[in-house]
This record gives structure tokens, sequence and C-alpha cells, in this order.
């Protein structure tokens, strides 16, 4: 394991937080925290910005080593940058003027002060166009069928993570509570059509998981998977219903069907 790693591990566990937490907080599937803590996997900065604030730590403490040194005694003090540059003025800065030497000396010295407090680089680790709330959310291997219904699988796993920006989801319209509620699933077969397409991936919240008004929804009926719009028919029974005219619509019982989501953007791609 590297040393990224183990510092990655040490403050998810500081925190109190599992994997499965860090990686549903930040968006990302287990496998993906897993990985960056067996070093099997190089987070990115803006991975590694996500982990610190989920974790309430500062980056550099994931991208530095925070960790004290034990002293040892026959192990002499490392030099500092100061003592470094002050040697190095001396045997190669013959050339300077003293005046000269003192000021890169004095210039050494004050940042060495600044930062006394630990051995914390100041850098900047923004990456250039990171759009500034810029996340993950991820992918379920999971097909909901626009039509006959699809069998559900017990353990969905999570094959690809899609970057997007909370803040442009929100001027489109769709409105959810926090980013790491939101999933992608692909929708299957013609039923929702024009409405989803046979393979949209759709964005749902996932933190939905009952009947909040009239909607498109993913939910579970007689053991199968459909998305299809929900209105209540009476007290005792939903109206399943498809935008698709060719497909009749039906009414289902409220007590067999058990919503997982909500379907709140069909992420189309048209040709031109």
């Amino acid at each position: 394991m590297n040393e990224l790693a183990e510092r990655i591990k040490r403050a998810r566990k500081k925190a109190g937080m599992s994997q499965a937490q860090l990686a549903e907080a930040c968006g990302w599937s287990q496998s993906r925290v897993g990985n960056y803590e067996a070093g099997t996997r190089e987070p990115s900065l803006a991975d590694i910005e996500s982990m610190a604030k989920t974790l309430r730590v500062d980056k550099s403490e994931l991208l530095l080593d925070m960790q004290p040194e034990v002293a040892r005694p026959d192990v002499p003090p490392k030099a500092s940058a100061a003592d470094i540059v002050q040697r190095m003025l001396s045997k190669h800065g013959k050339s300077l003027s003293a005046d000269a030497r003192q000021k890169i000396a004095d210039a050494v010295q004050e940042t060495a002060v600044e930062v006394s407090g630990g051995n914390v680089v100041v850098g900047d680790f923004s990456r250039p166009g990171l759009v500034g709330d810029e996340v993950w959310i991820a992918h379920y291997n999971i097909r909901a069928a626009m039509g006959g219904g699809q069998i559900a699988a017990d353990y969905p796993e999570m094959f690809q993570d899609v970057r997007v920006s909370p803040k442009h989801l929100r001027e489109l319209g769709v409105d959810f509570e926090e980013h790491y509620h939101l999933k992608i699933v692909t929708g299957w077969g013609q039923s929702m059509e024009p409405t989803i397409k046979h393979r949209d991936p759709l964005i749902v919240d996932v933190h939905i998981r009952e009947f909040v008004g009239d909607g498109i929804y993913l939910f579970s009926w007689d053991d199968h998977i459909y998305i299809k719009r929900l209105q209540v028919a009476d007290e005792d029974h939903f109206e399943m219903i498809s935008d698709n005219t060719r497909h009749k619509d039906r009414m289902i019982s409220r007590d067999m069907t058990f919503i997982q989501a909500r379907v709140l953007l069909v992420w189309n791609a048209h040709l031109v």
C-alpha cells in the first residue's frame, strides 16, 4: 500500500466512516474507495478534494504526510530549508553581493517561519477548468424496463461513474436535496417513447422511496423492475401509465408496488 492510500484509510477511520459511507457521500462505488485505499487506483485532485470535504479534513492531510516524526538519538535532525539555502549561499553565492545574499537569506527565513507549525508545503492544488461544484454520480448496472419488466438483480454493481455539475442540473430544473442521492440507470424498451427511448440513461433520485405525486418512477412490482408513470387510481391502486400509446395502461396494487427512485432527467443522446 502506498503512502497516499494509507493516509486516505487513516483519515476515513479517524472520521468514523466505513468505505461504503464515504463512497455514498462522494457519489462513488464502494469498490472505488477500496481501490484508493489499496493503492490500486490513483485518485485525481478533484477526488482528493471530495474525500477531504466529506472527512472534514484539509486536503493537505491526504496529499502530504502529516504524521509527526519520532526522534531517534542515532539520527541527526533534518536540516531546514533555510539552513540548506544558507549553506548553498556560503558555498556557491560568493559572486553575489553581501546585500543580495542577505535578501535571499531573509526571504527564505521569513517563509520558514510562516510554515514552522508543520511540514506542510503551500501550493495550489486546483485543477484548471474544474467546475466548482463538479461531482461524480454512480451508474448502476440496472436495466429498468419500459415494457414487460426486467427481473431485479439482488446486488446491482456500479460499472461507471459520471461527472456532473449539481448547479447545472438545478439550472435545468432538476430538483434534489443532495447530489449523492442521484444515480444513473438505463431505460429498456419502447413503452415510454417518445419521452424515454430504448437504452436512454436516466438520472434518478434514490432518496425518494415513496409516491410523492404524479411522475415517472423506478419501481418493482410482481418481482420485476419498471420505469413508468404512476398516478393514484384509488385508495388501493396505482395506474401504471406508458407514454407510448401502443402500450396499454394498467392498474396495479399499491401494496405490491415498491418505489426505488424517482426519475428526474433523461440523458438523451440524439444523432444529428
